[in-house]
């Protein structure tokens, strides 16, 4: 008996499922190989080559919006679709709506792609995109939720599993930072302007942009880990109860965690000393779950030496232990006072994106692909274990570059001599850091070239040629 197609399954939609697979893979591509690219400007100032639109201003936001939500957009709804099916049993609520997210989510991307080397954007970090298609957006998303939610709804199990939670989660409250965030009055098709006033736009701003981390990477991944870690590891998760504990303190601690991001700035002391709190206590959810994650592994630890797959799974966790530890190490406002605005933010960022967020999707990209196209395993596991390892030390040295990098900087900025005046100028920092801007820009090259791994090893899985499964390795959730 082979694995039914995605066309061929007779309860759920894979179709939609297998359509952002591929676009996550795709788009990881691109979005990293415009990080390669601009980080290699920053080592290499000429490869701007005198055009505004290859400069590292236009570039950078392309960047960000293409990992975040081309890459790990498409990875969060693939695999919602997928947990929401498998979990409740039961398909997804209107097809035509699912395609609609689909090639609505593509057409955000694309616009996004065009719009932002033009020049035309809001300014506001990783919210750049202009009006309309910030409307497109919200269109796309209203039609998400329906289409999760309304399968939830019809579910065939009286239970709700935990991955849900957290998929639910993400999608009510990424809506409701994207529309108060992207508020705003247009004055043309390509120009609008915040409705909102210096330091609350500050505010309001990075309400959205710590919480696009705390919901879209965070939250989202986390309900990824919740199914994929206990799936590829075939045990049942350590603790259920940790799990719900988790979850509310997590929602429940997030939203207030913003402010750090406004240290020293015009936001009233208090507002900042409430975020520097909160922030310090976000660590304890965020390792409760950590440790969640690591103790399922509980009796099946040796199935690390020859699954790949599970590795990228596990060491994401680790990764999203040491970044959730570093980030709330770094809102405490003595610290703050030496790592803002410096090389450290970078890393702190992209042991995040690259060691968590990355890590954990290609882990579950590794584990979806076979059974979605009826094949028994990857092409070749070797090459997975190859992309692990471009991975991980990538990821190394990207961050650890940065970390030096960044404590160098602060140093260098809060240097005084005896009369008051500064040690160093600013340029002697930027000459400072060029080292570890060429260790940053091989690390991250490392990471593309492990894309590129991965794009390989999925193509000769998902090709017409491969030889399917002899039986279902997916086996009912």
């Amino acid at each position: 008996m082979t694995h039914p197609t995605a066309a061929e399954h007779p309860v759920y939609n894979y179709k939609v499922v297998r359509q952002f697979t591929i676009m996550t893979v795709v788009w990881g591509i691109v979005g990293m190989l415009v990080g390669v690219v601009i980080a290699a400007q920053l080592a290499f100032p000429a490869l701007n080559f005198d055009s505004q639109w290859l400069h590292f201003g236009r570039l950078r936001p392309l960047h960000t919006n293409a990992v975040i939500f081309a890459f790990g957009g498409s990875a969060l709804f693939a695999t919602s679709f997928y947990v929401v099916q498998r979990t409740c049993q039961a398909r997804l609520i209107s097809d035509r709506l699912a395609s609609f997210v689909f090639w609505g989510w593509q057409l955000v991307i694309v616009l996004a792609a065009i719009t932002l080397p033009l020049g035309y954007t809001s300014s506001k970090e990783y919210a750049e995109l202009e009006w309309p298609i910030d409307v497109l957006i919200t269109v796309v998303w209203v039609a998400y939720a329906i289409v999760y939610f309304g399968t939830i709804a019809r579910r065939k199990t009286s239970h709700i599993y935990v991955a849900n939670w957290f998929f639910g989660a993400y999608i009510i409250t990424i809506a409701v930072l994207h529309v108060i965030n992207s508020l705003a009055i247009p004055v043309s098709l390509t120009k609008s302007y915040s409705i909102y006033p210096g330091t609350i736009d500050a505010m309001v701003q990075w309400w959205y942009g710590h919480n696009a981390v705390g919901f879209f990477l965070t939250a989202g991944f986390l309900g990824i880990m919740y199914y994929f870690v206990p799936k590829q590891a075939e045990r049942p998760v350590y603790s259920y109860r940790l799990s719900i504990v988790h979850f509310w303190a997590l929602i429940a601690i997030y939203m207030w965690a913003g402010p750090h991001h406004l240290h020293y700035t015009a936001l009233p002391d208090w507002a900042q000393s409430l975020g520097m709190v909160m922030s310090l206590i976000l660590l304890a959810p965020s390792w409760g779950g950590m440790i969640n994650g690591l103790m399922t592994l509980s009796g099946a630890w040796h199935k690390l030496r020859t699954d790949p797959t599970l590795r990228f799974l596990i060491v994401s966790l680790s990764f999203y232990a040491m970044s959730t530890f570093e980030g709330p190490m770094m809102s405490i406002k003595t610290v703050n006072a030496l790592s803002h605005y410096t090389d450290w933010t970078i890393g702190h960022v992209h042991s995040g994106a690259l060691g968590w967020v990355a890590m954990v999707t290609i882990g579950a990209i590794y584990h979806l692909i076979p059974p979605l196209w009826g094949r028994k395993e990857m092409h070749s596991v070797a090459l997975i274990n190859t992309h692990f390892w471009l991975a991980t030390i990538g990821t190394v040295l990207y961050i650890a570059s940065l970390w030096v990098n960044g404590i160098m900087q602060g140093l260098m900025w809060r240097a005084y001599n005896d009369d008051g005046t500064l040690t160093y100028s600013f340029a002697e920092s930027v000459a400072a850091s060029y080292p570890g801007y060429i260790v940053r820009l091989i690390g991250g090259a490392m990471f593309f070239l492990g894309m590129v791994v991965m794009a390989w090893n999925t193509w000769k899985t998902v090709s017409p040629g491969a030889a399917p499964a002899a039986e279902p390795r997916v086996q009912p959730a």
